[in-house]
């Protein structure tokens, strides 16, 4: 079952990421123009994917590999704002509201979500749009409902959550060591 497991990785999931290396770079420049304007990343998903979205806000904002400026990020999962929206407005609203409180054009949103169909980062990505902010989605499988919706997007396109994520991991720190290379 390991053996398999470490085939699929290598034979389904790497080769496709080499693929994304345009795309990638052009997000990475997308993200310094952001920063050099004073704007900030805005990062949400849910359960394992809010995982990644605080991974990689505190990626940017704290530190990577070396000691550089701080980048602004912030991962929407405060549990009180959570529990809040999804208490007064509905779960589907946790991520937008946030949005609508803190995003501003030019500013960048990165969702994460292995299906593609959570309706709370179908919203959120609305809200985004609807304020002029540039979209990312880091996606799996066959992109869900999100497909299409962003401006970058990243679809590993297989049915395992654990490879997905995995994917995304090693396609965010790419981005991550790219960034600290350009930033003093």
């Amino acid at each position: 079952m390991l053996d398999q497991a470490i085939m699929d990785l290598q034979q389904q999931v790497l080769p496709r990421l080499s693929s994304m290396s345009d795309a990638l770079q052009q997000l990475g420049d997308l993200l310094l123009q952001c920063w050099n304007s004073r704007g900030k990343v805005l990062l949400a998903g849910n359960g394992g994917s809010a995982a990644d979205a605080m991974h990689l806000a505190e990626e940017f904002s704290v530190r990577f590999k070396k000691d550089r400026k701080a980048l602004a990020a912030i991962a929407l999962c405060d549990p009180a704002a959570i529990t809040c929206a999804g208490n007064d407005l509905g779960f589907e609203s946790i991520f937008s509201r946030q949005v609508e409180g803190l995003g501003n054009p030019g500013d960048v949103l990165i969702v994460f979500t292995t299906s593609g169909n959570s309706p709370n980062i179908i919203r959120c990505i609305n809200q985004a749009r609807e304020q002029g902010l540039k979209t990312v989605a880091f996606l799996g499988k066959d992109g869900g409902k999100a497909k299409g919706m962003c401006d970058f997007e990243f679809i590993i396109p297989v049915h395992s959550t654990a490879r997905v994520q995995e994917a995304h991991k090693i396609l965010y720190h790419v981005l991550c060591e790219w960034i600290d290379a350009q930033v003093e």
